[in-house]
C-alpha cells in the first residue's frame, strides 16, 4: 500500500493544477446538489419492531387523526381560582379557538371538557392535534404555534406552547468556530509557518465542505436525524485537520533531509499517508459497523459520519500533496527555508536546526522519564483512570425530553409550567392503543384495559378513550406520577405492558414519546456489549496485521477499554449526576442520550488506533533496524509526541467547540469526544503505552511463525517502499 500511495502522492504533485481544479469542481457540484436536493431532517427517533413503534404504525393506519404530532399549551392564570370564573373560562375559550385555527392544526380541546384544570383553578392544559407528524410540520406552522396566545398574555396570563411539535433541528452558530480557531492556532505553533497551517486548514475545510454538501444532497432521498449532520461535521473537521497534519509533518521532515519537494511528498504520502488510510479505515469500519445493531437512525448517523471521514482521507492523500506542491519550501519555518535552499542535493539540513530531531526535546525527555519510573507511572495512571470510571456503572440512558431543554427555551418553559401546575407525569404522558376486529370487541375491552391500568402502581390518571370513526381503535391517555426519564416511569411502562398483555380479543399496545424513548434506550443498551466486543476484536485483528505482534494489539485494546470506561465515568458524573455541570453550561442533569455510548465507542476506537499507529509504528521501525526495545520506544515517542500532541489538541478543540451549543445532545457528544481524546492521547498512548512497551521489551514484538505466515502483509510502515527506494538517489529541483 505504501508504494501505491507513494506514486499517488508524486502524481498529485505533478498534476497539482488538475487535482485542485477537480476537487473544486466536486465541491461546487456537491454544493449545487445540496441546495436543490436537500430534504428535511427528522427530530424523532423511530425504532421498527418495538411495541411503541408498532402502536404508532397502527394508529397511522386505523386512526390517522390521532397519529399526527401533538402540542400542549400550558396556561397560568394571574391568581388561584380564576379559571373557574366566567372571565377565566372566556379567556381559555378564546385561546382554544385561536389554537384550533392555526395552520396545520385539526383541532384543539377545551381543558374544561376533559378535566385538564389544576385543583387550585390556576393552571390548564389545551391539547392541540396537528394533521401531520412532527417532522412534516413546517417552520411557518411551528412559528405560528409558538406565537399563539399573544392577546391572552396581554391580559396578564401566562401562555406556554409546548409538546413534541416543538422539536427542531439544532442550530450551528459562531461558538463552534472557536474550536476551529484554536485548531488553527495549534497548527501555526506546531508548524511555525502560516503557509503550512493555512494550507492544512484549507485542505480540511474543502473536505468537510464536500462531505457535508454530499450528505445534505442525499437527505432528499434518505431520512437524516437532526443530529446526523452535526456528528458528521464534528468528526469530519477533526479528522480532516489531523490527517492533513500528519502528511504535512512528514513532508516537512523529508524536505529537511534534503529530498526534492516531489520526492518528499511521495514519501510523506507513502508513509504517513498509509497511517492516515489505516486510521480512516478503522473509523469508517467502526461507524459503518453501527449497522449491525439494526437501528435505522443510528445506522444513518454512522454512515453519514463515515462518509465525511472517507472524504477526509481522500482529500488528505490527493489534494494535500497538490497544495504542498504549490507551497514548495514555504511550508517550512522562515529560518529553515534558506538553509534548505542552500543545502546540496540530497544533503540533510542537520539535526541541530530541526527541533523535532533534537533528542533533548520534550518527547524524548518524557519518554525517558516514563521508562525510568514505568511501574509507578502505570500504577498511578491505572488508579487515576479507575477513579474516573467509578460513576460508569450508574450510567442511565434515555432520549431527551422538554424537562432537560435549555432553560428559557419554549419547550422548557412549557414543561416547567406543566410540572408546576400538574406534576411531572403530565410532561411524559403515555398512550395506550386498543384495537379490535370490530367496534364491539374494542368497546368491551376498553373498560377492562382501563381498570387494569388504574390498578398499576405509579399511575396518576387514565383519560377517557378517544375512538376512531369506525370504533375499532381506541386511544387511552395514561398519566404517570413521575417524569419521563425517571426510573419509576420506566418500571411503569413494563408494568402496564405486563398487566394488559393477557386481554383477549384485542391488541393492546403502549406508546407515546416516553415509551418510545424507553424502548430505544433499552435496545441500544442491549446492543452496546455486542458492539464493544466487535470493536475490540476488530482492533486486535487490525493491529496484529500492522505490527506483526500479539501483545501490542492486546495492550492497545486494553488501553482503549480504559479510555472508554474513564470517558463514560466523567461524562456520567457531569451530565447525569450534575457535578461541575455549570462548567459546561448544562442547565439540568439528566440521563445520557441513549445513542451516545455506542457512538462514542465507534469514534474513539478509530482515533485511538490513529495515535497508536503513529507512535508505535516508529517504535517497531527502529526496533527492526537494530535499536534495543528501550531505545526504539524512546525514539518512537520522541519523534511522534509533538505531532500526536498537536493532533489531540486539534481534536479536542474541534469537539470542544460543540460544548457551547445549547442543545444538550450535541453538548454531551462534544464533551465526551473531547475528554475521550484527551484521556486516550495523553494518558493511555503517551504515558501507559511507552511504559508498558519498555516493560515488555523484546517480547512486545513476538508473533508465532505460523501466524506470521498466515497474516497478509499490509505494509503500513512502508518497508516495501524503503526497499523500492533504497537504490535511488533523490535529486533536488
Amino acid at each position: 500500500m505504501a508504494t501505491l500511495l507513494y506514486r499517488l502522492g508524486r502524481g498529485a504533485l505533478r498534476r497539482r493544477r488538475l487535482v485542485v481544479a477537480l476537487w473544486l469542481v466536486v465541491l461546487v457540484v456537491a454544493g449545487l446538489a445540496a441546495a436543490t436536493l436537500r430534504g428535511p431532517t427528522a427530530s424523532n427517533f423511530t425504532m421498527p419492531g418495538t411495541e411503541s413503534q408498532r402502536a404508532l404504525d397502527l394508529l397511522s393506519e386505523q386512526f390517522p387523526a390521532a397519529s399526527g404530532a401533538t402540542g400542549t399549551i400550558a396556561i397560568k392564570a394571574p391568581a388561584d381560582g380564576q379559571l373557574a370564573t366566567p372571565e377565566g373560562q372566556a379567556v381559555v375559550q378564546e385561546l382554544v379557538q385561536e389554537a384550533s385555527t392555526l395552520p396545520g392544526v385539526v383541532g384543539a380541546v377545551n381543558p374544561f371538557q376533559v378535566g385538564a384544570v389544576s385543583p387550585n383553578g390556576r393552571y390548564a392544559l389545551v391539547q392541540v392535534q396537528f394533521a401531520t407528524g412532527g417532522d412534516e410540520v413546517t417552520d411557518e406552522q411551528r412559528t405560528a404555534y409558538e406565537e399563539v396566545g399573544a392577546a391572552v398574555e396581554a391580559k396578564g396570563w401566562q401562555v406556554a406552547p409546548g409538546g413534541e411539535v416543538l422539536g427542531g433541528e439544532p442550530e450551528i452558530g459562531s461558538t463552534e468556530a472557536l474550536g476551529v480557531l484554536v485548531a488553527a492556532i495549534v497548527l501555526i505553533i506546531t508548524f511555525g509557518s502560516l503557509v503550512a497551517a493555512g494550507m492544512t486548514m484549507l485542505n480540511a475545510l474543502i473536505g468537510v465542505g464536500v462531505g457535508m454538501a454530499g450528505l445534505f444532497a442525499l437527505s432528499g432521498v434518505i431520512e437524516l436525524t437532526s443530529t446526523a449532520p452535526i456528528l458528521a461535521l464534528m468528526l469530519g473537521l477533526a479528522v480532516g485537520i489531523d490527517y492533513s497534519l500528519f502528511i504535512t509533518s512528514r513532508h516537512r521532515q523529508n524536505l529537511l533531509e534534503g529530498l526534492s519537494p516531489e520526492e518528499a511528498v511521495g514519501r510523506a504520502v507513502g508513509t504517513a499517508g498509509s497511517a492516515v488510510v489505516f486510521a480512516g479505515a478503522t473509523v469508517v469500519i467502526a461507524l459503518a459497523g453501527l449497522a449491525v445493531v439494526n437501528i435505522p437512525f443510528l445506522t444513518v448517523m454512522g454512515l453519514a459520519a463515515a462518509g465525511t471521514v472517507t472524504i477526509a482521507v481522500l482529500v488528505a492523500i490527493t489534494l494535500q500533496p497538490a497544495l504542498l506542491g504549490f507551497a514548495g519550501n514555504r511550508v517550512l519555518p522562515r529560518r529553515l527555508r534558506s538553509t534548505v535552499d542552500a543545502a546540496a542535493p540530497g544533503e540533510p539540513v542537520g539535526e541541530e536546526t530541526v527541533p523535532a530531531e533534537d533528542r533533548s526535546g520534550f518527547g524524548f525527555r518524557w519518554a525517558r522519564f516514563v521508562i525510568r519510573f514505568r511501574v509507578p507511572v502505570i500504577l498511578v495512571s491505572l488508579l487515576g483512570l479507575g477513579l474516573l470510571a467509578l460513576p460508569t456503572p450508574d450510567m442511565r440512558l434515555a432520549l431527551p425530553d422538554a424537562s432537560t431543554a435549555t432553560v428559557g427555551s419554549p419547550a422548557r418553559v412549557a414543561s416547567d409550567l406543566t410540572t408546576e401546575g400538574f406534576g411531572p407525569g403530565f410532561t411524559g404522558r403515555l398512550a395506550v392503543v386498543v384495537a379490535g376486529d370490530d367496534a364491539q370487541a374494542t368497546a368491551a375491552a376498553v373498560p377492562q384495559v382501563t381498570a387494569m391500568i388504574q390498578r398499576t402502581e405509579n399511575v396518576l390518571a387514565v383519560a377517557p378513550p378517544q375512538l376512531s370513526p369506525d370504533g375499532r381503535t381506541a386511544l387511552l391517555g395514561v398519566v404517570p406520577k413521575t417524569g419521563p426519564t425517571d426510573e419509576a416511569t420506566e418500571t411503569l411502562v413494563h408494568d402496564v405492558r405486563d398487566a394488559v398483555g393477557g386481554v383477549q380479543g384485542v391488541e393492546v399496545l403502549l406508546t407515546g414519546a416516553t415509551a418510545i424513548g424507553i424502548d430505544v434506550s433499552e435496545k441500544l443498551s442491549d446492543a452496546l456489549p455486542i458492539y464493544l466486543l466487535l470493536v475490540v476484536g476488530l482492533s486486535v485483528l487490525l493491529l496484529m496485521l500492522v505490527f506483526r505482534s500479539l501483545l501490542v494489539p492486546l495492550k492497545a485494546a486494553l488501553g482503549f477499554l480504559l479510555t472508554v470506561a474513564a470517558t463514560f465515568g466523567i461524562t456520567v458524573a457531569i451530565f447525569q449526576q450534575g457535578h461541575l455541570a455549570n462548567l459546561v453550561g448544562l442547565d439540568t442533569p439528566a440521563p445520557l442520550v441513549s445513542f451516545l455510548p455506542i457512538l462514542l465507542i465507534g469514534i474513539l476506537f478509530g482515533l485511538a488506533m490513529d495515535y497508536e499507529v503513529f507512535l508505535v509504528s516508529r517504535m517497531r521501525e527502529d526496533f527492526v533496524h537494530g535499536d534495543t526495545a528501550r531505545e526504539a520506544t524512546i525514539s518512537g515517542m520522541g519523534h511522534g509526541a509533538r505531532v500526536v500532541t498537536a493532533a489531540a489538541l486539534i481534536m479536542m478543540s474541534v469537539f470542544g467547540g460543540f460544548v457551547f451549543l445549547e442543545d444538550p445532545i450535541i453538548k454531551s457528544m462534544g464533551f465526551a469526544l473531547a475528554i475521550g481524546v484527551a484521556i486516550d492521547a495523553f494518558v493511555v498512548r503517551m504515558t501507559i503505552v511507552p511504559a508498558v512497551m519498555s516493560l515488555l521489551g523484546d517480547r512486545a514484538w513476538w508473533l508465532p511463525r505460523w501466524l506470521n505466515r498466515a497474516l497478509p502483509n499490509v505494509d503500513i510502515e512502508g518497508e516495501g517502499l524503503r526497499e523500492h527506494l533504497e537504490d535511488r538517489t533523490p535529486t533536488r529541483v
